[in-house]
């Protein structure tokens, strides 16, 4: 069985220092002869500047300096080469040194004094062996102060806070990543335990479950919920491991914590999110069934009152019925505007009058322990704005309101007619045209928006409240209109005088656009017609109320089914067919398809569409102009006659039908 020799020991390359040849010649020979034992060439310089000039050249592992008692160059040359960090060993050959003379050719810089008179391989070997080996001890020490220095400073710098503490979890050291994350200084936490840091979000079987994970000589991780200095909450990545000693006893537990604050707030907003989308599509399919619902009871309510005597006790009934009917469609428009599905739908209107409306309804938002007033002022002039839009501007800043008064307050929206000169948008932060304004202002007395916080509010997915609690959309859909509406908005806040919104809507002397009229309407007062009109309706009872009375009005009236069903219809019918009267969303053929198809078969054909859906619902299925071609459910006879009049009565006739 052979044995792999080992092997042959490295080389050692020595540097003789000094004048003398024949101490050079000694040396050599000492060392030729003793290369079994300890194998090394030797190189001579004869002068200081000779060593100067070799010492860069080669890599030496140890100098043979020659030394004369009070040799001041050479103590000056030696503590040059300690000073430039040079790690090569000096050993001094001395004819005679006393010992304060070694005491300070050690302070000089050199490793060891080894007398002419003892040199012979013995001493030599023995000398320089012990050396070599000293400069290998500073070397596995040089190296773990290295090591320790370079673990230092990445503890010292880490982004992950950094915590050690002893096995009775008292802390001992923390690093700066955990002092910023925290608040806490180092100073503030050390000889303390790290339930300083519990937040009371977490029960007490999570922090069980770390200590018996620990104590057991495992490595615990989890996700834990703790409170900073100023009482926020962060969400930490733990990873926390145990130390050991020599013994393998476990003396210390480092732990190491990663921020997931952002990353949790993040995940929580596009939850939150998906939910409010979620939100928003049930909130169109529930408006929809909702309003073909309220279409039917407010269209046969209408046409039950032209059976009845005027001023009876059943027209008073019918009446109520009218009244709660268009309650309730209030309140589905409320729930379409909450989950904005409807798309801008600009009109001149009186600012009081929309604002008043919807104070109306605040009330009920805001609660009983709120004090809330309405201040209108005069002179408004009018403003393009879409009000169901303002609606939502004004519900957003009343719940914000009702959330910094837990505990009440007062709630105050005020309008006024402002003229904006240079004065006031010297130094503003964004450009705004001079020029008559009609302003909203709401303020409240709650808690208000911290200094620090107010620069954001209207940036999406920021919010100051509890995780959970907010979506962060509120005031960045409260910007986005304004700015649509081609206004602008300021906040102020203190702690005690609470928070005040302005709001700035360019304001114009153009007469207002009337409304429909929401009073309940006998049907002789609406206008008639002959004309023949295409009812394309998939909702049987919403279709039937409507052919009544339309019947009752004149027209002639071609039912539908559907799409196809009036398709049909329009390619067998004989006489022209001025008007299709047709529902936006049905099965096997919607009503953009079916204008299209009416387009290239009746030209003649004029078009009316009603639905259900949310206004965006209509746009999507290519219904282009909201305000001259469309009805929204749940609409009132006395509106229904006057678009279908306003259609037919229209001078300009389109060769197409308005689509996108």
């Amino acid at each position: 069985m052979s044995t792999a020799a080992k092997p042959a020991p490295r080389t050692m390359r020595v540097l003789l220092v000094g004048a003398n040849e024949e101490d050079f010649f000694l040396i050599r020979e000492i060392l030729e002869r003793t290369r079994n034992t300890l194998a090394a060439d030797l190189d001579h310089a004869h002068s200081l500047e000779e060593a100067r000039a070799m010492l860069p050249r080669k890599d030496y592992d140890l100098i043979l300096f020659e030394y004369a008692t009070g040799d001041a160059d050479a103590l000056a040359f030696l503590a040059e080469f300690h000073q430039a960090g040079i790690s090569v060993p000096f050993i001094l050959l001395t004819e005679e040194a006393d010992e304060k003379t070694v005491a300070e050719i050690v302070q000089a810089g050199a490793w060891d004094c080894l007398a002419k008179s003892q040199l012979d391989g013995a001493n030599l070997v023995r000398t320089m062996r012990t050396t070599m080996a000293l400069r290998s001890l500073q070397q596995e020490q040089r190296s773990a102060e290295k090591s320790l220095r370079i673990l230092s400073r990445a503890v010292e710098q880490s982004d992950d806070m950094v915590m050690v503490v002893n096995r009775n979890g008292i802390i001992e050291y923390v690093n700066p990543t955990f002092q910023a994350l925290t608040g806490y200084s180092r100073d503030e936490v050390q000889g303390k335990t790290p339930r300083l840091l519990k937040s009371g979000e977490q029960g007490r079987e999570v922090y069980q479950e770390l200590w018996n994970t620990l104590l057991s000589g495992n490595v615990y991780r989890g996700i834990l919920v703790n409170r900073t200095k100023k009482g926020d909450l962060i969400y930490v990545e733990q990873s926390i491991c145990p130390v050991r000693d020599a013994a393998g006893q476990i003396t210390h537990f480092i732990s190491n914590g990663r921020d997931l604050t952002e990353r949790v707030r993040m995940e929580a907003q596009l939850l939150q999110a998906q939910k409010m989308d979620a939100i928003g599509r049930l909130a169109g399919g529930v408006a929809h069934d909702f309003n073909n619902l309220l279409t039917i009871i407010t269209s046969y309510s209408e046409l039950a009152l032209d059976d009845v005597t005027p001023g009876s006790g059943l027209e008073t009934k019918i009446q109520e019925i009218l009244l709660a009917a268009r309650r309730a469609a209030e309140l589905t428009r409320q729930l379409l505007a909450f989950s904005r599905k409807q798309p801008q739908i600009l009109r001149l209107v009186e600012l009081n009058q929309v604002v008043g409306g919807v104070a109306k309804t605040l009330r009920r938002l805001i609660g009983e322990d709120i004090e809330f007033s309405f201040v209108p002022g005069k002179g408004l002039g009018r403003v393009r704005v879409d009000p169901v839009q303002i609606e939502q501007i004004l519900m957003n800043l009343a719940a914000n309101a009702r959330d910094a008064m837990p505990q009440g307050g007062h709630l105050c929206i005020e309008t006024a007619s402002v003229t904006l000169d240079e004065a006031y948008i010297h130094n503003k932060p964004a450009v705004i045209p001079l020029g008559h304004y009609a302003l909203i202002t709401v303020s409240d007395d709650g808690a208000g928006i911290p200094p620090n916080d107010l620069p954001h509010i209207f940036e999406p997915f920021y919010t100051t409240k509890p995780l959970g609690e907010g979506t962060g959309l509120g005031l960045a859909t409260v910007y986005g209109i304004v700015k649509q509406s081609k206004g602008f908005i300021w906040a102020y806040s203190e702690p005690k005088p609470g928070t005040i919104f302005k709001i700035y809507l360019p304001s114009t002397v153009a007469a207002v656009e009337p409304a429909d009229e929401p009073a309940p309407s006998r049907p002789e007062q609406m206008p008639r017609g002959s004309e023949t009109i295409l009812l394309v309706e998939d909702e049987c009872a919403v279709r039937r109320a409507t052919a009544e009375f339309l019947t009752l009005q004149g027209y002639t009236v071609l039912e539908a089914k559907d799409g196809l069903d009036a398709l049909s219809v329009a390619r067998t019918y004989g006489p022209a067919i001025h008007l299709a009267l047709t529902d936006v969303v049905m099965p096997n053929f919607s009503g953009g398809e079916l204008a299209r198809e009416l387009a290239a078969l009746r030209p003649e054909t004029r078009l009316l569409f009603i639905s259900g859906y949310a206004g965006k619902t209509v746009l999507d299925h290519k219904v282009f102009d909201l305000e001259t071609n469309f009805l929204q459910k749940p609409f009132t006879l006395k509106q229904l006659s006057g678009k279908i009049r306003a259609a037919l009565d229209r001078r300009a006739l389109p060769a197409t039908p308005s689509l996108q």
